[in-house]
């Protein structure tokens, strides 16, 4: 089968930052599906490992990344319970396992869920692991609920973005709360709006524009972008006894210090935290997809797609990285095979 990967990391530019090669079509064993990939999204974390995870060094063997996929299960494994061969998938994968960017991939069962039946194969694939990295940081570590939070605020860093604009919809459609979101160019405002903020604030002087918008304060806030930048805003914004998340990779310390008189609660979420560590729940990641594919269906929430590319070969993720470290994507970009 065919595969892209890469052997060092190298920028975007240079010829063999991907590569294309041949690999045997391997088999599942214990719980394993064999998922034959119909298509593909590419998010922040495939060009940050691209550009880090083999700087100086050169694999004898090429690196496949990817953690996003839509497709068909063609085999199991003896152990598998939850699938049958020929169901349609979807699933955001394993940072530790090889990734999506080949025709057939291995995946464990229990970070899988039935695709949704009223979308595209291309909006399907631009859904996994935003909506999961959204779910586990609105329910599973904030433990918001609409009984009890329904009217309260929340401000969501990156509203644009792939886990905003996912972000977005959850908090206002299932949720119930009033949505703020950040962004600062006129299609990204637009984009924040269609997705269901309630009001959108310029990121570059977030505290003057969220009081000029009428709000001194939140119930809850969400970083999606830079939590050191936005430190000392959040720190001013944020209502005694709020929370806090972020998904954001901190290029310094963060004070929590500054939360304790508010007693504020702070939670990171990583969504490949259940499968790096085989974790007692890590089925949850099942529950999780099929809860996301039942909204999808019923219309409760959208497909965050905006761009698609098309092939799996070296020019089109060559394209999507370059798009994607441009830091000016909406939404979501996916390779269609």
């Amino acid at each position: 089968m065919k595969a892209i990967g890469f052997k060092t990391s190298l920028p975007i530019e240079e010829t063999n930052s991907f590569i294309q090669f041949e690999k045997e079509i391997p088999q599942p064993t214990q719980r394993q599906l064999l998922v034959k990939i119909e298509a593909v999204s590419v998010n922040p974390v495939d060009y940050k490992i691209r550009q880090n995870s083999l700087k100086e060094q050169v694999s004898d063997e090429p690196k496949i990344i990817g953690w996003d996929a839509v497709g068909v299960v063609e085999a199991v494994g003896d152990n598998v319970s939850l699938f049958n061969v020929g169901d349609r998938v979807f699933y955001a994968g394993d940072l530790n396992k090889a990734g999506s960017n080949q025709e057939f991939q291995l995946v464990d069962e229990r970070i899988v869920g039935c695709a949704p039946r009223q979308l595209s194969t291309e909006e399907i694939a631009a859904l996994p692991l935003t909506a999961l990295t959204a779910y586990e940081i609105l329910f599973d570590r904030m433990r918001l609920s609409k009984t009890k939070d329904e009217g309260k605020s929340i401000l969501i860093i990156g509203g644009a973005g792939g886990v905003g604009s996912i972000a977005i919809q959850i908090a206002k459609q299932v949720l119930g709360l009033q949505v703020i979101a950040t962004a600062s160019r006129e299609n990204s405002v637009d984009w924040c709006k269609k997705m269901g903020a309630d009001v959108v604030v310029n990121h570059k002087n977030l505290v003057a524009d969220m009081k000029a918008a009428g709000y001194d304060q939140v119930n809850y806030i969400l970083d999606f972008v830079d939590v050191n930048q936005y430190w000392d805003a959040f720190v001013v914004l944020i209502k005694p006894q709020g929370q806090i998340g972020s998904i954001s990779d901190p290029t310094g310390p963060v004070n929590l210090r500054q939360l304790k008189g508010k007693s504020v609660s702070f939670h990171w979420e990583l969504m490949f935290t259940r499968s790096m560590f085989e974790t007692d729940d890590m089925e949850q990641q099942h529950t999780i997809l099929n809860t996301i594919a039942n909204w999808v269906d019923e219309g409760i929430i959208s497909s965050t797609l905006t761009t698609t590319l098309h092939g799996l070969s070296v020019e089109s993720l060559k394209e999507a990285h370059r798009q994607l470290e441009s830091g000016t994507t909406i939404g979501k970009l996916v390779i269609k095979f």
